[in-house]
């Protein structure tokens, strides 16, 4: 098990119910938590899972306006492409962009706690002292394969290993609706979105037995 403080100025989770002007949700879910984690470690033979996010700042909001582009590549354009008919596969961004607004969360800090499990992907050198070394080692050292972000790219997340010791989090109780949990990607074809009712009970989310709707 491992505990990562994260922080950052920005954060934008966005609420997929809203497609074109971003709204966020309050807190990090679970699926950009195990994205930041998996930006320091990944491998095939491990699977994180987060157990709790510790919310350490208050939850606030601010209006932005971001550069987007409006259009994207179909794949029966890519398709086309490639078996040589078609339109040429391009965008051209600077008529493509478009301001919009976004509804997104400002100074954010938490700590993410999480486990992992050993996967089939695994070598048979492969053990959980190894891989729980390795991350911890990287962990101390500000080590990543990417920069990790809060959300979306634009918005980096500092991070360090939590030293330990009980964690200030915010003393607040809330009922968070439907949350977005992680996606299924048992089917390639078919990628599946799971949510999950979350509650923020005196600035803790916790995920670890949560029950998952698809």
């Amino acid at each position: 098990m491992i505990q990562l403080e994260v922080w950052g100025n920005y954060a934008l989770l966005s609420r997929p119910e809203l497609k074109v002007e971003r709204v966020s949700y309050e807190v990090l879910t679970p699926s950009a938590a195990r994205g930041i984690v998996e930006a320091i470690y990944y491998h095939p033979g491990l699977r994180w899972k987060i157990r709790k996010i510790y919310v350490m700042n208050p939850i606030r909001f601010t209006n932005i306006r971001r550069n987007e582009v409006k259009s994207k590549i179909l794949c029966s354009d890519v398709r086309s492409a490639m078996q040589g008919t078609g339109k040429e596969l391009y965008l051209a961004t600077p008529q493509q962009i478009v301001q919009r607004a976004a509804m997104v969360l400002q100074d954010v800090h938490y700590v993410i706690e999480a486990e992992f499990e050993m996967t089939d992907r695994a070598a048979p050198s492969d053990n959980p002292g190894k891989f729980q070394d390795i991350v911890t080692r990287r962990m101390s050292r500000g080590q990543c394969f990417h920069t990790p972000y809060l959300g979306c790219r634009e918005f980096p997340a500092a991070f360090r290993a939590w030293p330990g010791g009980p964690i200030p989090t915010i003393e607040e109780t809330r009922d968070l609706g439907f949350m977005l949990y992680d996606f299924d990607y048992t089917d390639p074809q078919n990628i599946t979105p799971m949510y999950f009712h979350a509650k923020l009970e005196h600035g803790v989310l916790n995920v670890a037995d949560c029950e998952v709707y698809r």
